[in-house]
Protein backbone atom coordinates (compact mmCIF):
# COMPACT_ATOMS: atom_id res chain seq x y z
CA UNK A 1 0.00 0.00 0.00
CA UNK A 2 1.41 3.48 -1.25
CA UNK A 3 0.91 6.53 0.79
CA UNK A 4 -1.64 7.69 -1.39
CA UNK A 5 -3.82 4.47 -0.96
CA UNK A 6 -6.86 4.92 1.60
CA UNK A 7 -7.25 3.28 4.69
CA UNK A 8 -9.82 0.34 4.51
CA UNK A 9 -13.08 -0.62 6.96
CA UNK A 10 -12.78 -3.53 8.02
CA UNK A 11 -15.79 -3.83 8.85
CA UNK A 12 -17.27 -2.76 12.69
CA UNK A 13 -18.78 -0.07 13.84
CA UNK A 14 -18.18 2.43 17.00
CA UNK A 15 -20.35 4.34 19.37
CA UNK A 16 -19.49 7.25 21.34
CA UNK A 17 -21.96 9.15 22.59
CA UNK A 18 -23.04 10.94 26.15
CA UNK A 19 -26.31 9.25 25.98
CA UNK A 20 -29.19 8.97 22.94
CA UNK A 21 -31.05 6.14 21.40
CA UNK A 22 -30.03 5.06 17.76
CA UNK A 23 -31.60 2.97 15.53
CA UNK A 24 -30.33 2.10 12.21
CA UNK A 25 -30.39 -1.36 11.33
CA UNK A 26 -30.52 -3.02 15.02
CA UNK A 27 -28.58 -0.75 16.72
CA UNK A 28 -29.95 1.31 19.82
CA UNK A 29 -28.76 2.27 22.89
CA UNK A 30 -26.69 4.53 24.79
CA UNK A 31 -23.09 6.17 23.95
CA UNK A 32 -20.60 8.14 25.98
CA UNK A 33 -19.60 10.96 23.44
CA UNK A 34 -21.64 13.11 20.54
CA UNK A 35 -21.21 13.16 16.85
CA UNK A 36 -23.39 13.78 14.10
CA UNK A 37 -20.80 11.66 11.66
CA UNK A 38 -21.79 9.05 9.77
CA UNK A 39 -19.75 6.21 6.97
CA UNK A 40 -17.75 3.52 6.53
CA UNK A 41 -15.41 1.76 3.59
CA UNK A 42 -14.82 -1.47 3.10
CA UNK A 43 -11.98 -1.61 0.30
CA UNK A 44 -11.20 -5.14 -1.25
CA UNK A 45 -8.10 -4.55 -1.26
CA UNK A 46 -8.29 -2.75 2.53
CA UNK A 47 -6.13 -0.18 1.48
CA UNK A 48 -9.70 2.71 1.08
CA UNK A 49 -10.35 6.07 3.09
CA UNK A 50 -11.53 5.31 6.82
CA UNK A 51 -14.93 6.11 5.45
CA UNK A 52 -16.00 6.36 1.75
CA UNK A 53 -19.13 6.25 0.40
CA UNK A 54 -21.62 3.01 0.45
CA UNK A 55 -24.67 1.41 -1.76
CA UNK A 56 -28.11 2.98 -0.12
CA UNK A 57 -26.01 5.90 1.97
CA UNK A 58 -26.31 3.21 4.49
CA UNK A 59 -22.66 3.05 6.25
CA UNK A 60 -21.78 -0.77 6.83
CA UNK A 61 -22.12 -2.36 9.98
CA UNK A 62 -25.06 -1.09 10.65
CA UNK A 63 -27.62 -3.11 9.83
CA UNK A 64 -28.36 -7.06 10.59
CA UNK A 65 -28.87 -7.55 6.84
CA UNK A 66 -27.17 -6.46 3.87
CA UNK A 67 -26.75 -7.54 0.07
CA UNK A 68 -29.13 -10.65 0.77
CA UNK A 69 -26.75 -12.03 3.75
CA UNK A 70 -27.57 -11.83 7.01
CA UNK A 71 -25.78 -11.90 10.68
CA UNK A 72 -28.27 -14.27 13.07
CA UNK A 73 -27.11 -14.61 16.48
CA UNK A 74 -28.33 -18.44 18.08
CA UNK A 75 -28.55 -16.22 21.12
CA UNK A 76 -28.34 -12.37 21.64
CA UNK A 77 -27.93 -12.46 25.90
CA UNK A 78 -25.23 -13.22 27.37
CA UNK A 79 -24.13 -13.43 31.04
CA UNK A 80 -21.02 -11.50 32.60
CA UNK A 81 -18.03 -13.61 34.17
CA UNK A 82 -15.46 -16.40 32.08
CA UNK A 83 -15.91 -17.19 28.43
CA UNK A 84 -18.86 -18.37 27.20
CA UNK A 85 -19.62 -19.66 23.68
CA UNK A 86 -20.76 -17.17 21.51
CA UNK A 87 -22.55 -18.94 17.81
CA UNK A 88 -24.17 -17.23 14.88
CA UNK A 89 -24.84 -17.76 11.38
CA UNK A 90 -24.62 -15.53 8.43
CA UNK A 91 -27.30 -16.69 6.21
CA UNK A 92 -27.63 -16.09 2.11
CA UNK A 93 -30.79 -14.92 0.31
CA UNK A 94 -33.39 -18.02 0.66
CA UNK A 95 -32.24 -18.08 4.25
CA UNK A 96 -29.67 -21.09 3.88
CA UNK A 97 -26.13 -20.92 6.13
CA UNK A 98 -23.96 -19.56 3.93
CA UNK A 99 -20.35 -21.58 4.17
CA UNK A 100 -18.14 -20.15 1.39
CA UNK A 101 -15.88 -16.99 2.42
CA UNK A 102 -12.52 -15.84 0.86
CA UNK A 103 -9.90 -15.68 3.09
CA UNK A 104 -9.06 -11.70 4.10
CA UNK A 105 -6.06 -10.79 6.25
CA UNK A 106 -5.89 -14.65 6.69
CA UNK A 107 -9.12 -15.56 8.32
CA UNK A 108 -12.45 -16.09 6.79
CA UNK A 109 -14.47 -14.05 8.97
CA UNK A 110 -13.57 -11.49 11.85
CA UNK A 111 -15.59 -10.88 14.85
CA UNK A 112 -15.35 -7.17 16.67
CA UNK A 113 -17.38 -6.97 19.69
CA UNK A 114 -17.71 -3.33 21.53
CA UNK A 115 -20.07 -2.01 24.35
CA UNK A 116 -21.74 1.23 23.23
CA UNK A 117 -19.34 3.32 25.61
CA UNK A 118 -16.78 1.57 23.05
CA UNK A 119 -15.03 -0.64 26.42
CA UNK A 120 -14.77 -4.12 26.38
CA UNK A 121 -13.23 -3.89 22.92
CA UNK A 122 -12.42 -7.29 21.29
CA UNK A 123 -11.18 -8.99 18.10
CA UNK A 124 -11.39 -12.44 17.93
CA UNK A 125 -11.99 -14.92 15.21
CA UNK A 126 -14.72 -17.54 15.57
CA UNK A 127 -14.27 -21.28 13.97
CA UNK A 128 -17.02 -22.38 11.56
CA UNK A 129 -18.75 -25.90 11.28
CA UNK A 130 -19.74 -27.75 8.63
CA UNK A 131 -23.46 -26.82 8.95
CA UNK A 132 -21.98 -22.88 8.72
CA UNK A 133 -22.56 -22.30 12.57
CA UNK A 134 -19.55 -19.92 13.72
CA UNK A 135 -18.54 -20.52 17.67
CA UNK A 136 -16.50 -17.88 19.33
CA UNK A 137 -15.35 -18.06 23.68
CA UNK A 138 -16.71 -14.69 24.80
CA UNK A 139 -15.17 -12.90 28.11
CA UNK A 140 -17.89 -10.02 28.82
CA UNK A 141 -16.98 -8.67 31.88
CA UNK A 142 -19.80 -5.63 32.33
CA UNK A 143 -22.82 -5.62 32.04
CA UNK A 144 -24.34 -3.43 29.20
CA UNK A 145 -24.91 -3.28 25.38
CA UNK A 146 -23.04 -4.29 23.32
CA UNK A 147 -22.58 -4.29 19.10
CA UNK A 148 -21.03 -7.62 17.73
CA UNK A 149 -19.79 -7.08 13.82
CA UNK A 150 -19.00 -10.17 11.35
CA UNK A 151 -16.48 -8.87 8.61
CA UNK A 152 -16.33 -11.52 5.74
CA UNK A 153 -16.39 -11.46 1.80
CA UNK A 154 -18.60 -14.61 0.70
CA UNK A 155 -16.64 -16.43 -2.33
CA UNK A 156 -17.54 -14.54 -4.97
CA UNK A 157 -18.91 -11.48 -4.06
CA UNK A 158 -18.14 -8.36 -2.51
CA UNK A 159 -16.75 -7.97 1.21
CA UNK A 160 -19.66 -7.91 4.01
CA UNK A 161 -20.08 -6.31 7.05
CA UNK A 162 -22.86 -6.67 9.68
CA UNK A 163 -23.71 -5.95 13.19
CA UNK A 164 -26.18 -7.33 15.52
CA UNK A 165 -26.58 -5.92 19.32
CA UNK A 166 -25.51 -8.09 22.12
CA UNK A 167 -27.47 -7.72 25.79
CA UNK A 168 -25.41 -8.22 28.93
CA UNK A 169 -27.99 -7.83 31.49
CA UNK A 170 -26.86 -6.10 34.99
CA UNK A 171 -26.42 -2.26 36.39
CA UNK A 172 -24.50 -0.80 33.53
CA UNK A 173 -22.22 2.25 34.27
CA UNK A 174 -21.13 4.21 30.71
CA UNK A 175 -17.12 5.32 30.40
CA UNK A 176 -16.64 8.32 29.30
CA UNK A 177 -13.07 9.61 27.10
CA UNK A 178 -10.95 12.13 27.09
CA UNK A 179 -8.56 13.18 24.34
CA UNK A 180 -5.39 10.80 24.76
CA UNK A 181 -2.63 10.80 22.40
CA UNK A 182 -0.42 8.30 24.74
CA UNK A 183 -1.82 4.98 25.96
CA UNK A 184 -0.33 2.13 28.09
CA UNK A 185 -0.66 -1.43 27.72
CA UNK A 186 1.43 -4.50 29.85
CA UNK A 187 4.80 -2.00 30.05
CA UNK A 188 4.52 -0.69 26.43
CA UNK A 189 3.98 2.59 25.71
CA UNK A 190 1.90 3.88 22.46
CA UNK A 191 2.35 7.21 20.93
CA UNK A 192 0.13 8.86 18.31
CA UNK A 193 1.08 11.47 16.28
CA UNK A 194 -0.45 13.95 13.73
CA UNK A 195 -4.33 15.01 13.59
CA UNK A 196 -7.70 13.94 11.56
CA UNK A 197 -8.72 16.25 9.06
CA UNK A 198 -12.34 16.31 7.65
CA UNK A 199 -12.26 15.40 4.16
CA UNK A 200 -8.36 15.43 4.11
CA UNK A 201 -5.84 12.57 4.22
CA UNK A 202 -4.20 12.63 7.38
CA UNK A 203 -1.05 11.01 8.35
CA UNK A 204 -1.15 9.24 11.70
CA UNK A 205 1.99 7.61 12.83
CA UNK A 206 1.78 4.96 15.81
CA UNK A 207 5.14 3.95 17.74
CA UNK A 208 5.66 1.44 20.11
CA UNK A 209 7.85 1.60 23.10
CA UNK A 210 9.09 -0.35 25.70
CA UNK A 211 10.65 0.06 28.98
CA UNK A 212 11.42 3.53 27.14
CA UNK A 213 13.28 2.11 24.11
CA UNK A 214 11.45 1.97 20.93
CA UNK A 215 10.60 -1.01 19.56
CA UNK A 216 12.00 -2.08 16.11
CA UNK A 217 10.99 -5.67 15.94
CA UNK A 218 7.34 -5.94 16.12
CA UNK A 219 6.13 -8.89 14.63
CA UNK A 220 3.35 -9.25 11.79
CA UNK A 221 -0.53 -9.92 13.24
CA UNK A 222 -2.91 -10.66 10.16
CA UNK A 223 -0.20 -9.85 7.29
CA UNK A 224 0.27 -6.56 8.61
CA UNK A 225 2.75 -4.77 11.60
CA UNK A 226 -0.63 -3.41 13.02
CA UNK A 227 -4.08 -2.66 12.62
CA UNK A 228 -6.01 0.08 13.33
CA UNK A 229 -9.49 0.13 13.80
CA UNK A 230 -11.06 3.85 14.63
CA UNK A 231 -14.63 3.81 15.95
CA UNK A 232 -16.73 6.49 14.99
CA UNK A 233 -18.77 8.49 17.69
CA UNK A 234 -22.29 8.44 17.51
CA UNK A 235 -23.75 6.00 15.22
CA UNK A 236 -21.49 3.12 15.38
CA UNK A 237 -20.14 3.04 12.10
CA UNK A 238 -16.84 0.31 12.40
CA UNK A 239 -13.79 0.41 10.93
CA UNK A 240 -10.86 -1.57 10.52
CA UNK A 241 -7.62 0.32 8.56
CA UNK A 242 -4.02 -1.29 7.64
CA UNK A 243 -1.00 0.39 7.84
CA UNK A 244 1.15 1.42 4.95
CA UNK A 245 3.16 -0.78 3.84
CA UNK A 246 3.50 -4.73 4.63
CA UNK A 247 5.95 -7.09 6.37
CA UNK A 248 8.63 -8.29 3.75
CA UNK A 249 8.17 -5.78 1.14
CA UNK A 250 11.74 -4.82 1.49
CA UNK A 251 10.79 -0.88 2.82
CA UNK A 252 8.44 -1.55 5.61
CA UNK A 253 10.34 -1.63 8.64
CA UNK A 254 9.23 -3.63 11.95
CA UNK A 255 8.77 -1.10 13.96
CA UNK A 256 8.93 1.28 16.04
CA UNK A 257 6.65 3.53 13.19
CA UNK A 258 3.02 1.70 12.01
CA UNK A 259 1.97 4.54 9.51
CA UNK A 260 -1.88 5.17 8.32
CA UNK A 261 -3.24 7.52 6.25
CA UNK A 262 -6.73 8.69 6.97
CA UNK A 263 -9.29 10.41 5.39
CA UNK A 264 -12.36 10.66 7.96
CA UNK A 265 -15.70 12.65 6.54
CA UNK A 266 -16.91 14.99 8.86
CA UNK A 267 -15.72 16.66 12.38
CA UNK A 268 -16.11 14.57 15.49
CA UNK A 269 -14.88 12.07 17.90
CA UNK A 270 -13.10 8.65 16.91
CA UNK A 271 -12.00 6.13 19.41
CA UNK A 272 -8.93 4.45 18.16
CA UNK A 273 -7.69 0.80 18.58
CA UNK A 274 -4.57 -0.33 17.75
CA UNK A 275 -3.76 -4.31 17.48
CA UNK A 276 0.24 -4.95 17.41
CA UNK A 277 2.09 -8.08 17.82
CA UNK A 278 5.38 -8.23 20.03
CA UNK A 279 7.21 -11.31 21.54
CA UNK A 280 4.77 -13.35 20.35
CA UNK A 281 1.61 -11.68 22.27
CA UNK A 282 -0.98 -9.37 20.49
CA UNK A 283 -1.85 -6.30 22.59
CA UNK A 284 -4.18 -3.54 21.66
CA UNK A 285 -3.58 0.54 22.89
CA UNK A 286 -6.87 2.70 22.81
CA UNK A 287 -6.84 6.12 22.05
CA UNK A 288 -9.76 8.86 21.82
CA UNK A 289 -9.21 11.71 18.76
CA UNK A 290 -11.05 14.38 18.00
CA UNK A 291 -10.42 15.74 14.60
CA UNK A 292 -9.83 19.39 13.54
CA UNK A 293 -12.24 22.04 15.26
CA UNK A 294 -13.67 19.28 17.80
CA UNK A 295 -13.17 19.34 21.36
CA UNK A 296 -14.07 15.61 23.01
CA UNK A 297 -16.13 15.76 26.16
CA UNK A 298 -14.01 15.87 29.43
CA UNK A 299 -14.04 12.87 31.57
CA UNK A 300 -11.85 10.09 32.98
CA UNK A 301 -9.82 8.44 30.39
CA UNK A 302 -8.97 4.24 30.20
CA UNK A 303 -6.07 4.40 27.97
CA UNK A 304 -5.20 0.95 26.41
CA UNK A 305 -6.15 -2.79 27.07
CA UNK A 306 -3.92 -5.93 26.64
CA UNK A 307 -4.60 -8.98 25.18
CA UNK A 308 -8.22 -8.49 24.15
CA UNK A 309 -8.89 -12.14 22.93
CA UNK A 310 -7.30 -12.19 19.67
CA UNK A 311 -6.62 -15.24 17.95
Amino acid sequence: MNTAAKLTAYGVALALAAGGAWAIGTAVGPLSVESAAQADGHGGAHGGTVAESTPNDLPKGLASSRGGFTFTPTHATLSTGSAQPFSFRITKPGGEALTAFDIEHEKPLHLIVVRRDTSGFQHVHPTMAADGTWTVALNLPQAGSYRAFADFAPTGSEPVTLGVDLTVPGDSVPVEYRESRVATVDGYEVRLAGDLVSGSSSKVTLSVFKDGKPVDDLQPYLGSYGHLVALRGGDLAYLHVHPEGAPGDGKTRPGPDVVFFAEVPSAGVYRLFLDFRHNGVVRTAEFTLSTNGTTPTAAPSTSASAEHGHN
